[in-house]
């Protein structure tokens, strides 16, 4: 445990080696490489073999894909009362992410010329779902339903197998009801290299989106720009604000839920305005622990490792804080001053949860936003999943002989400036066609006059035979 004051002259370089920990493993590094040479030079049989080592499961070309009645039996087996709280995170995820769908336009620009943007859904998106320790159904909502909205016409999904060489039903039923029925049973690394090279069972996409642990995120890192790739979420963080306002049990709750993950590498932060709740806060943590006994060793010892003790002796201390650390899930559970304050200072949170019932759980299942967040301090620079993620856009431009006119001095400048000639001529060779006959008679080609006057002499020549 990691206890820091914005007091502290190194504050933020103890709060950087902190966020940062995480590191590159080499021996990782290289395993991954040779999981993605092996995929793309051997395909199926790779993936296989691969399967079989890591997930036990032995299965087939034929078997890859899950069948029509494997997706059928799992939504049957699925309670009611369960396939109605997917239907409703459908719907809440779905309402949201509508409302952020770019528009075509256009419009004139300086020199009248017609300027817009269209925008048009990537074509062959795949979608990883860890099923590993747990079935990350909710996963399936939160990459799935940003993409359908989107318009994204053929998506599939990639998810570890059981040993038995089953899915998880949640899985496959959430997908399911998601409109996705293209599911191949891989995982890891190899699941990856599958969907950006392609099998031959297994079509490559164009963009992967989805989470994962420690060799997919690698992956991902290794494939950027040969498929595009969505985010490289490491391990999950939260980060709690607290006062002398905040319940401590819930605070100790939210923390141990973040904990429970299960990696062992989760980040946790508590930033403390008031001196009295840090002590509050980590009894209440020590008692509520006993509620999980079946991994009340794991949180304890997670705890001991990754949790970070911020005291901040301003609110501006605070928010210096956050948006240095840039955490995936921010929960302000302070006043009602201190918290619209915070709320409207922060700018590189993943998710900004404010108030003392908006707990993370609510965006991990059912708020509305993706739980595909930016995590390891790229909050700084980047976002969380969203529609646009599944949509590109091209730049439109149309300009005529008046627009060509008056934009033509400003490119020949800029040509001159970066001595690119030939910019400048493909604009001013354009104006030729003037309406200015002593500028046509000027740019008129010699042999065009001389076949004129050739046709001309033989009209006149015709003349004299005939009189003749």
């Amino acid at each position: 445990m990691l206890k820091i004051s914005t007091k502290d002259a190194d504050c933020f370089e103890k709060l950087r080696k902190f966020a940062d920990s995480q590191g590159k493993n080499q021996e990782l590094v290289k395993s991954v490489e040779s999981t993605l040479k092996s995929v793309r030079l051997q395909g199926d049989a790779a993936i296989l073999e691969l399967t079989e080592k890591y997930d036990g499961a032995k299965l087939t070309p034929e078997t890859l894909r899950v069948s029509k009645k494997e997706i059928s039996d799992a939504v049957a087996t699925i309670e009611s009362s369960k396939l109605a709280a997917i239907k409703a995170a459908i719907d809440s995820v779905t309402s949201f992410h509508s409302r952020n769908v770019p528009s075509n336009w256009q419009a004139r620009n300086a020199h009248n010329a017609v300027v817009g943007e269209r925008f048009s859904p990537i074509q062959n998106v795949g979608l990883y779902i860890p099923g590993g320790k747990a079935p990350l159904c909710s996963t399936v909502i939160m990459t799935a339903i940003p993409a359908k909205v989107a318009g994204v016409p053929h998506l599939i999904i990639c998810t570890p197998p059981r040993k038995d060489g089953t899915v998880a039903p949640e899985i496959l039923a959430t997908a399911h009801f998601c409109g996705i029925s293209e599911i191949y049973k891989v995982g890891g690394a190899q699941a990856i290299a599958a969907m950006a090279y392609g099998t031959a069972t297994i079509p490559r996409v164009d963009k992967i989106a989805g989470p994962g642990n420690a060799y997919v995120v690698e992956a991902k890192r290794a494939l950027f720009g040969f498929v595009g790739i969505d985010l490289l979420p490491g391990p999950s963080e939260l980060m709690v604000v607290v006062d002398r306002k905040t319940k401590a049990q819930w605070a100790a709750i939210d923390l141990l839920a973040q904990a429970e993950h299960g990696s062992g590498r989760e980040r946790l932060y508590i930033v403390s305005l008031d001196d009295s709740v840090e002590k509050r806060i980590l009894d209440a943590l020590h008692i509520e622990i006993h509620r999980y006994s079946e991994r009340e060793a794991f949180l304890r010892e997670s705890l001991e490792k990754n949790l970070c003790i911020i005291n901040a002796d301003s609110l501006r201390a605070a928010v210096e804080v956050i948006n240095f650390v840039a955490p995936e899930h921010l929960e302000l559970q302070t006043r009602g001053i201190y918290e619209r304050s915070l709320a409207e200072s922060v700018t590189t949170a993943g998710a900004i949860l404010s108030g003392h019932f908006t707990p993370a759980a609510l965006g991990d299942f059912v708020a509305g936003p993706s739980h595909t967040l930016p995590t390891n301090r790229t909050g700084r620079f980047a976002s969380g999943l969203r529609v646009e993620d599944f949509i590109r856009r091209s730049s439109f431009v149309r300009y005529d002989e008046k627009s060509i006119r008056l934009a033509n001095p400003i490119v020949s400048a800029f040509a001159g400036m970066e001595g690119l000639k030939a910019h400048g001529d493909s604009v001013a060779i354009r104006q030729l066609p003037s309406r200015d006959k002593q500028k046509r008679k000027e740019y008129s080609r010699p042999e065009v006059r001389k076949r004129r006057r050739t046709k001309a002499e033989m009209v006149k020549a015709r003349a004299e035979n005939l009189k003749k």
